[in-house]
């Protein structure tokens, strides 16, 4: 006798834990390979106007290495690699939930319900994208700070030819090289939970909310689009990895991009340790002001094509590893376990 066909409900249920396992391989394979770049988009965005210690993403990359050694590029890695399994799990796996709750008998939806289910799960992800952000973001950070009470403003400024800025010349202080805090993950989170409790761990949640929900509207509708465009015919709606991939990298790219102003906020709050000089903030309205008073409009674009080589690597892995569905082989499931009698 014909076995009746599994339910939308039960073959997720089969499914959730190959989605874990996608998400962690997708995660990780991402991470080693864009981290650096990830490393300099924090430390420019967190670079003041006068205090500059790096032109460019090359030169930010060039001077951590020089300074802090090959691995110094990967200073945070650990937590990422380490939290990147159940974020992207439930970044995916809570976009197909909406996308499925959402959806009209046919399995259609209309561009707003995408946007929707996007930002469901944008919500859902921060309970971990938060604290991982805010343990990354203090160890990428440290080395800047360490270059930066390095290099000694001088008296002397120099007028730039026609103009009425000054550019600020840097002398090199002949002391001792101040050495790179070597605080772990587990420091800082210990610490973080003593003076200020769990809430220690998720300050700059307002700013992450308002860059991941965002940039999950954009990003899953505009993927899921992309993706129809690969498609083989109406009557098979597989589409080949490398386009699940280009997809992936060009959504994300788009997405990274129009929400850069806010990760730009949500990296300045999200900093506990300040070079000198450095202004604090109390809260997101604050941070906004001072950094359109202080350091103008193009302050919010700081690291913007940084995050874009990072986000689009990262989603483009992720999705190919997603549709391929590894998770789903490694478990021994194959298409026709999961989605037919």
């Amino acid at each position: 006798m014909r076995q009746q066909p599994r339910t939308m409900a039960q073959q997720q249920q089969i499914s959730l834990p190959a989605k874990l396992i996608n998400g962690g391989i997708a995660g990780m394979v991402g991470v080693t390979c864009v981290f650096p770049i990830d490393l300099a988009k924090t430390r420019l965005q967190n670079q003041r106007n006068g205090q500059q210690l790096y032109k460019n993403m090359m030169d930010c990359l060039i001077k951590t290495v020089k300074s802090e050694g090959y691995f110094g590029m990967y200073r945070g890695a650990a937590v990422n690699l380490t939290l990147v399994t159940p974020e992207k799990a439930i970044k995916l796996a809570a976009n197909d939930f909406f996308r499925h709750q959402l959806s009209n008998n046919a399995g259609k939806l209309t561009v707003f319900k995408e946007m929707l289910a996007g930002c469901c799960a944008g919500m859902c992800q921060v309970i971990i994208t938060t604290p991982m952000e805010m343990l990354k973001i203090q160890l990428q950070d440290a080395g800047r700070l360490v270059a930066q009470q390095r290099v000694m403003p001088s008296v002397v400024t120099t007028l730039k030819m026609g103009g009425t800025s000054a550019v600020l010349s840097r002398s090199y202080n002949t002391a001792p090289k101040p050495r790179v805090m070597r605080m772990s993950a587990i420091e800082i989170t210990r610490e973080l939970l003593r003076t200020k409790g769990v809430a220690g761990l998720y300050r700059g949640l307002g700013a992450t909310l308002m860059r991941d929900i965002p940039f999950s509207v954009v990003y899953f509708p505009l993927f899921a689009h992309l993706q129809q465009l690969g498609q083989h015919s109406s009557e098979n709606s597989s589409v080949p990895f490398y386009w699940s991939f280009m997809s992936g990298c060009l959504a994300g790219s788009v997405a990274a991009v129009a929400v850069s102003p806010c990760d730009v906020v949500k990296t300045r709050l999200q900093s506990l340790k300040k070079g000198p000089n450095e202004e604090t903030y109390n809260g997101v309205v604050d941070c906004i002001r001072k950094i359109l008073r202080k350091e103008g409009p193009r302050a919010f674009l700081k690291g913007a094509s940084c995050r874009a080589l990072v986000i689009a690597p990262l989603f483009g892995i992720a999705q190919v590893v997603y549709c391929v569905g590894v998770g789903e082989f490694l478990l021994g499931y194959t298409p026709y376990n999961i989605y037919s009698a």
